[in-house]
């Protein structure tokens, strides 16, 4: 299977910005005990902007970026789990608006904070197949929809936001070689679906949560680092979701990963679910730190639960 690489990134985000302190006066909580937990200080909310609207600025960003047209497209695959509708789905709501050709595949993709990954490797396989050989991946979030903004264990975490990336395929180009896993387990993250007789807000156990990630962050760059062939000195950039802050210090420290092959934008941003991968990708390309030829691992883990890491390049 020809394989795919990076060409632009771009990302968005809503104009509101919630900080710590405001938090802080809304329930029983500092700035310091959030920080020290998780590496918060802020984390954007849409207000006024949709779903819709992070989705097309992210996407037309990374198309500029990449200088291809929307013409030039083959599929488009927009991960999240906060669609403004669940049908029609985010992809095809992204497709009228960018103008893309209208006999392409493109839909929603679910693996919660992996989603990104999976979809990656989806598009891998879709553009082996099709004869337009650009691809669209949106991860986009409005999870400020979906928490209780009362409730301190989850509210803190998680904020909207988008990020995109267009990708090339291309014969003799090395496969991503995604490593990708779930495991069925409605209790640790839980979000209730549509006409169920619940609160439609996001649930979890967060220490739990913990535990599963720093098991399977490991493993997983373990296994993508020997699908490669590769070393963890082999790869020029370390891209981690941004769940906790302290989560990717302890994979930092396994693996004597130096300060400039890595990055935490979690201070910014919170955990953005599927959007978390895609927002890294898009400022380290902006600020010069990735380009071409660059080799990047990423890696993310989310409900289901899922879990998945690639070995990615910018063409």
């Amino acid at each position: 299977m020809n394989g795919i690489k990076l060409r632009g990134t771009g990302r968005a985000v809503p104009a509101g910005v919630v900080t710590n302190d405001d938090l802080a006066r809304m329930m029983d909580t500092s700035d310091e005990w959030i920080t020290s937990r998780t590496g918060i200080k802020q984390r954007y909310r849409c207000a006024a902007e949709t779903h819709t609207d992070l989705c097309v600025r992210a996407a037309r960003a990374a198309l500029e970026r990449a200088g291809i047209s929307p013409a030039d497209i083959g599929a488009c695959i927009v991960a999240t789990v906060t669609p403004d509708t669940v049908v029609p789905s985010a992809a095809c709501i992204l497709q009228r608006a960018l103008g893309l050709p209208t006999d392409i595949p493109c839909f929603d993709l679910n693996a919660a904070c992996t989603s990104f990954v999976y979809a990656l490797h989806t598009m891998e396989c879709l553009l082996n197949a099709s004869p337009r050989k650009f691809g669209l991946v949106v991860g986009a979030e409005a999870l400020s929809r979906i928490v209780d903004w009362t409730d301190r264990s989850t509210c803190i975490l998680f904020g909207d936001g988008a990020g995109a990336a267009v990708v090339e395929c291309r014969e003799g180009w090395p496969s991503i070689g995604a490593v990708l896993g779930s495991r069925g387990d409605d209790e640790l993250l839980h979000l209730p679906g549509l006409g169920m007789g619940e609160a439609n807000f996001l649930s979890m156990e967060g220490t739990k949560v913990f535990k599963f990630a720093v098991e399977v962050v490991p493993a997983c760059i373990d296994a993508v680092l020997d699908k490669a062939g590769m070393t963890a000195e082999d790869v020029d950039f370390f891209v981690f979701h941004q769940a906790n802050a302290r989560i990717i210090d302890l994979a930092v420290r396994k693996y004597h990963i130096p300060p400039e092959k890595y990055c935490k934008n979690i201070e910014n941003y919170g955990n953005t679910a599927a959007a978390s991968v895609p927002l890294v990708l898009s400022e380290l390309e902006e600020q010069g730190r990735i380009g071409p030829g660059s080799r990047m691992l990423v890696v993310a883990f989310g409900g289901g639960l899922t879990w998945g890491g690639a070995m990615i390049e910018f063409a």
